[in-house]
């Protein structure tokens, strides 16, 4: 059985560095997927990738790739969508993980979210991101690796 992989919708993501920790201890490689360059360690286990400007290019490259066994870490619905379709794991940055029980609903919310924004309602966007969010999504990707172990 192939080793998990993770990848990271990069470009806005705060859970890079223990990504990379988590990644270390338990020897899986990680692929860290931008529309930029980005600063990443230099160790075998990463691997920066570079994709083309584009709105949807780097969520187009990880839901082409990501399968089952695998952990996508996103703040991004529609990925997140697709990679529980191809039966990946994906986690939000704040340790909350997508689940085929709740996509639905988070889609739905987005959809309302964009419609309002699109007839001028102001909306809240996300809360400050914190020291509990960090621990939250160290804790939720320590599952979801036992998980792709267990299951990949």
């Amino acid at each position: 059985m192939p080793a998990p992989r993770i990848f990271v919708d990069a470009d806005a993501c705060p859970v890079k560095a223990e990504v990379y920790r988590v990644a270390e201890r338990c020897g899986l490689h990680v692929f860290v997927v931008s529309n930029s360059w980005i600063a990443t360690p230099r160790a075998a286990y990463i691997e920066r990738v570079v994709v083309d400007a584009g709105p949807d290019a780097a969520d187009d490259w990880i839901a082409e790739r990501a399968g089952p066994g695998d952990i996508v870490v996103t703040a991004d619905i529609p990925l997140a969508d697709r990679c529980l379709k191809a039966g990946a794991q994906a986690i939000r940055p704040d340790g909350h993980a997508f689940t085929h029980d709740s996509i639905g609903s988070a889609l739905a919310g987005r959809s309302v979210g964009e419609h309002l924004r699109s007839i001028g309602v102001a909306t809240a966007g996300p809360p400050p991101f914190g020291p509990r969010d960090r621990s939250a999504f160290l804790q939720a990707l320590d599952r979801a690796v036992t998980v792709a172990r267990r299951t990949g």
